[in-house]
């Protein structure tokens, strides 16, 4: 093969430099604006829906965006600017939002907005005079009308249903007699479709009542349920009674401090982590769950490690055959979706029927209560968790134990070093350093181990005498779960109050961790 000469650079000739295409800077600026007209769009509507956190948010996000577009000096980060978008968007925003519930009286009973619940309560109506049967018609001319038959007062029709309705200005009526063209009756199918629009429609009768929708096939003389007072105040046009805003609880609430339904969210202060901390029936069922949720984070981590090492070191044994099948059958597990085995496992240990108790029994004659004793649920738990923790230390670990030279093991021996020996002054050393940021990792993980604690034991048994959901094998992810989604008052803000500790108690364990391994963030 014949040699590739390279010219070599000329004196006084420059030689061209290559660099990326580069798009027209017009098309870069009408990008540019394109994009942030769309955004621009999507944080109006956010605003318009009355989603004002989530309009600051895109603002924020466009804000940096454009920023990192026109500023020369921000050139480098326009390449990472996806990845801070993404963090901004799912984690910091998740995470202050949830700080930021913790903070108020969120709760099932506690929805809507002030300005909602006061909403709420003023578009209540009670029944003030007859009912009658309507009918709703379409003409040729696409115009709907309600028909009102009132007996003996006449059949009445209202004006076209068109545009939306104005409030202050309800629909004339007028005889059917000079009505030209009302058109066919609609089914009952097509009014019950329609009825969220039928609602919103209030007609005047010939005597000056005002006919509203009431049910599907009537309509009645309804007024007002409260009428607002300049102080803030509701007052019960039917009997008199005054409701005041507490906004202490975020009730409306009447002259004998009885709350009315719906409240609205205020600022509750400090009170749910008080709460936490100081409230008996949830404080003690927070520490329990808190002490098992680090034994459980900590003991997974200790036997996985403990059956991944001596795995891996048994396959790293020269005398053993078939590694390949070993390895491919241990790191099986790891492949299997893991709610699968776990829902394999719950049948496995069931009390009456599973496998596990049938053989105790036919040989030691014993049924474990697995689901029913505090001591053997968590037993249980740990086992599953080893069985599905192990194939990833596993394959950590025979990785790692590649990476140390065999002379070592070889002068041990020389020195007449036992396994056990080797294990501790060479294997470990060499390997917690490398291991030290995957652990703390598994750790945090199975601190948050959610999916595991929910398909297999969901947090039970129970604990007695507490006034939120609580199981002795609840994790604190589950335990918070379980207060905001199955607790009957289904507390938010308690549970984010309780997200916000662990995801404090994480961090610090995590740092701390860290710091204590000496491994350089």
């Amino acid at each position: 093969m014949s040699a590739v000469n390279v010219p070599a650079e000329m004196p006084g000739r420059a030689v061209p430099k290559l660099s990326m295409p580069k798009l027209p800077a017009a098309m870069r600026w009408g990008l540019w604006l394109l994009c942030n007209a769309f955004a621009l769009y999507l944080i109006v509507a956010l605003y318009a829906q009355g989603q004002t956190v989530f309009a600051l948010l895109g603002l924020v996000v466009a804000g940096i965006a454009s920023f990192v577009f026109i500023n020369r000096r921000a050139y480098a980060h326009r390449y990472i600017f996806p990845a801070i978008a993404g963090m901004l968007v799912f984690v910091i925003f998740p995470l202050i939002y949830t700080v930021g519930i913790g903070f108020t009286n969120y709760s099932g009973t506690n929805l809507l907005s002030f300005e909602q619940a006061q909403r709420y309560h003023l578009n209540q109506t009670y029944l003030a005079g007859d009912r009658y049967r309507f009918s709703l018609h379409h003409n040729g001319e696409d115009e709907m009308r309600l028909r009102v038959d009132r007996g003996e007062q006449g059949v009445w029709v209202s004006a076209p249903l068109e545009g939306e309705p104005v409030e202050g200005e309800p629909l004339g009526m007028s005889r059917e007699a000079e009505v030209d063209d009302l058109g066919d009756a609609l089914p009952l199918r097509d009014v019950i479709g329609l009825r969220s629009q039928l609602e919103q429609w209030v007609m005047r009768g010939h005597e000056g009542q005002l006919l509203r929708l009431y049910g599907l096939r009537e309509v009645a003389a309804v007024e007002p349920l409260y009428r607002l007072r300049d102080d803030g105040s509701l007052v019960n046009n039917q009997t008199g009674e005054r409701l005041t805003a507490n906004d202490e609880i975020g009730f409306y609430v009447d002259v004998e401090g009885q709350k009315v339904a719906p409240g609205y969210t205020v600022y509750a202060g400090w009170s749910n982590f008080s709460k936490v901390l100081t409230d008996p029936k949830i404080r003690g069922p927070f520490l329990q769950i808190f002490v098992w949720t680090v034994c459980f984070a900590a003991l997974t981590v200790v036997f996985t490690l403990a059956v991944g090492l001596v795995l891996a070191s048994l396959l790293q044994w020269e005398m053993v055959r078939g590694k390949a099948f070993y390895r491919l059958m241990l790191i099986l597990p790891y492949a299997v979706p893991a709610f699968i085995s776990i829902l394999v496992f719950k049948g496995l240990f069931n009390q009456s029927f599973g496998e596990i108790n049938l053989m105790l029994d036919s040989i030691f004659g014993v049924r474990p209560d697995w689901f029913s004793d505090p001591t053997l649920a968590r037993s249980m738990i740990l086992m599953v968790n080893t069985w599905l923790g192990y194939p990833y230390m596993l394959l950590l670990c025979m990785g790692l134990l590649q990476a140390i030279p065999r002379d070592l093991y070889e002068a041990s021996a020389m020195d007449g070093a036992t396994p056990l020996d080797n294990l501790m002054k060479i294997t470990l050393p060499l390997l917690i350093k490398p291991l030290a940021p995957l652990l703390i990792a598994s750790f945090a993980f199975n601190f948050n181990n959610f999916v595991l604690i929910t398909l297999l034991t969901r947090g039970g048994p129970d604990i007695l005498g507490t006034t939120t959901p609580a199981g002795t094998t609840d994790l604190l992810v589950s335990y918070t779960y379980r207060i905001a989604f199955q607790d009957s008052g289904q507390n938010f803000a308690l549970a984010a109050a309780i997200a916000t500790l662990i995801f404090i108690v994480v961090g610090a364990m995590a740092w701390l961790n860290l710091k204590l391994s000496k491994v350089k963030v």
